[in-house]
């Protein structure tokens, strides 16, 4: 089954593992939420490259693993461009004993559920949050 989930890489080369596999997982994530999956593109990066971003249109000066640009026009539709920080993943990984693949993965949802409307701003958001990411990562079937 096509999806419309596209992974690209910029300013370094990486290849995402089982996209297939990914792009159907995150597909179950949405339609769980009972919202339509139109248009999801992922761009994995550098820590120079995403960081770029983080200042130029989110005038925050720090390095981080993610950022989730919604493209949605109405609610109920997942619509955006999520920009994944390997060198961060890679690093966070590492820095909590979890596998790249896992802590990937865990991103890449953690961009989804923003788009489905989870904050991670308070802490009571981010615990739902975690919340989320775990239930989202125990349905991974590859």
């Amino acid at each position: 089954m096509e999806h419309p989930i596209e992974f690209f890489s910029e300013d370094i080369e990486f290849e995402l593992d089982n996209p297939d596999q990914v792009s159907e997982w995150i597909a179950t994530i949405v339609a769980q939420h009972g919202q339509e999956l139109n248009n999801l593109t992922y761009v994995f990066c550098s820590d120079d490259y995403l960081h770029h971003i983080n200042v130029e249109y989110l005038d925050h000066d720090t390095l981080t693993d993610i950022i989730t640009f919604n493209n949605a026009d109405e609610d109920g539709i997942v619509e955006g461009d999520v920009f994944i920080s390997v060198d961060r993943v890679r690093d966070n990984a590492t820095e909590l004993g979890t596998s790249f693949t896992d802590e990937l993965h865990r991103v890449i949802i953690h961009g989804v559920l923003h788009l489905l409307g989870f904050s991670d701003k308070s802490e009571e958001d981010e615990a739902l949050m975690r919340k989320q990411e775990d239930s989202s990562l125990s349905l991974r079937k590859f």
